[in-house]
């Protein structure tokens, strides 16, 4: 059967040029990230093609293995090598946080692209050098992202827009939470994720990057302070038995102590006056992945739950008080952001979709050579809020001021 002129036309331009895509890292985010790589060209046309090149780990059966089950070419035990191959163009960073700044800088200055997974690094200090690294970068056509997938979920996505169209009116007020459980269990093993060295802060760090970069994403405006308040409730846990796994692992029978918060709360005020609340902890019994956000603005409010992703809950308040109320916009339409090369209207996607939605958009701004979003400098801000929280949280819930995203790195 002779092809049609437009599908000659395709066969004659072949694929799209390849991106060699190198990552750090292999477990819970490795994964999740291999994922969006080896998906996002299969769903959306891509104008360059995501190739997994090489993936990096210090243990080497453990990082060939992970490279034969989610499709990596091949394996790498040290992060300086998978930097220099020829055939890595972006360096998608998803260690923990302590080795963030040292791989991205050094990524950067060998003239690649960066994805980081957040929170950006373990410190104000190291997220500045990092950002003035992206800068220098960016000057010589390198680009960098922070992986705050959240965004990503397309319910998230349509609530920003919402707000940017003027659904909601001047804000008032932001209330986020996001609780898990899988620390409950005082008997729960001394991850990574417990030692500051390595993780920085505990449910502040790991939860709170991610609700406190929605509430500026989604309204627009930074924090300008906070008062907080944090505890750690169990201070010492068994150490692991073996390799972790996910989030845990086997427990050992020695103990050693937690060095990081299990919740914080606190309070901020937003640029424009508004209020928000937040709430981070992995000790919220029967709380899986329980991100939960409202906004309330002089318009209409609207809320969204990570546990029901699919969907958004909004208000207009302009409508009559006999009918008015919430209502739920089930989110798949291929209006809808990203949804337009998904599944038909009410198939819903997941957590994962999140991650080809990242890769997407990361690629995209490659090949047009325009900024992603969140940057670095996105990223550092977010890190300003949680030293805020913490210095607050220290002086028992004094308000302390954020530096504004203005303001240059030292």
């Amino acid at each position: 059967m002779t092809p049609s002129p437009t599908e000659a036309s395709e066969q004659e331009a072949g694929p799209p040029p390849a991106l060699g895509i190198g990552m750090v890292g292999y477990a819970f985010m490795g994964a999740a990230h291999s994922q969006g790589w080896r998906t996002a060209g299969h769903v959306f046309d891509l104008p360059l093609r995501p190739v997994l090149a090489a993936v990096c780990g210090r243990d080497e059966t453990s990082v060939r293995a992970a490279a034969a089950k989610h499709g990596w070419a091949a394996a790498e035990t040290d992060w300086r090598r998978l930097i220099a191959r020829d055939d890595v163009q972006v360096v998608d960073i998803c260690t923990p946080g302590d080795s963030h700044a040292e791989i991205a800088v050094a990524a950067l200055e060998a003239g690649k692209h960066v994805l980081c997974e957040k929170p950006l690094a373990n410190s104000v200090a190291e997220a500045e050098a990092m950002v003035r690294a992206a800068e220098a970068g960016r000057a010589r056509g390198q680009l960098s992202m922070v992986g705050f997938n959240y965004r990503r979920v397309p319910a998230v996505s349509y609530a920003r827009k919402l707000i940017e169209d003027g659904r909601l009116g001047t804000l008032r007020h932001v209330r986020v939470t996001y609780l898990q459980d899988w620390l409950a269990d005082p008997l729960a093993p001394l991850t990574w994720r417990l030692d500051r060295e390595r993780a920085g802060s505990g449910a502040l760090g790991d939860l709170g990057a991610h609700i406190v970069d929605l509430a500026q994403f989604l309204t627009g405006e930074p924090l300008a302070g906070v008062s907080a308040l944090s505890e750690t409730f169990v201070r010492e846990r068994p150490v692991l038995g073996g390799p972790s796994a996910g989030l845990s692992g086997a427990a050992g029978s020695a103990y050693g102590p937690v060095t990081v918060d299990d919740a914080a709360v606190f309070t901020g005020r937003l640029a424009s006056g508004a209020l928000a609340s937040f709430e981070a902890t992995r000790m919220a019994s029967g709380r899986k992945n329980a991100l939960t956000l409202e906004i309330n603005g002089e318009r209409g409010s609207l809320s969204f739950d990570l546990e029901r992703l699919n969907e958004l809950s909004f208000h207009d308040h302009a409508e009559p008080a006999a009918s008015a109320g919430f209502r739920r916009i089930l989110v798949t339409e291929p209006e809808h952001p990203y949804l337009e090369a998904w599944w038909p209207p009410g198939h819903g996607l997941g957590y994962e979709h999140t991650f080809v939605h990242q890769a997407r958009d990361l690629v995209t701004a490659i090949a047009a050579g325009t900024d992603p979003a969140p940057s670095f400098a996105d990223g550092l801000q977010v890190q300003r809020v949680l030293a805020a929280v913490e210095e607050s949280a220290a002086k028992n819930a004094v308000y302390t001021p954020v530096p504004p995203p203005s303001g240059n790195p030292a």
